[in-house]
């Protein structure tokens, strides 16, 4: 069972036009869209312009990221990359 490792996708750079069914049918082209997260602003509800997709398998996750980076939606140029998960963020203690 190899490549069924599940993976979550960054997508930045999307305009506060951009539907979640815009993104959703987007990855969809690649393989099944487990889950699509808009990130709003708690106080306004606005997007904030990203978000994450989780796909079940991460060959097509793969093929999803190379192909659609840099792909124009809605008049915004998407930055699309594999997720990294908190704990490898940099700490920033200043």
């Amino acid at each position: 069972k190899k490549g069924k490792k599940r993976m979550q996708i960054y997508v930045g750079n999307m305009s506060y036009q951009t539907t979640e069914e815009t993104i959703k049918s987007l990855f969809e082209q690649y393989g099944e869209v487990q889950r699509v997260t808009m990130i709003k602003d708690r106080e306004t509800q606005r997007p904030k312009g990203f978000g994450f997709i989780t796909m079940n398998d991460n060959t097509a996750a793969t093929k999803a990221i190379e192909e659609l980076n840099g792909k124009e939606i809605d008049g915004r140029t998407l930055r699309i990359n594999e997720a990294k998960p908190k704990e490898d963020r940099p700490r920033r203690d200043y």
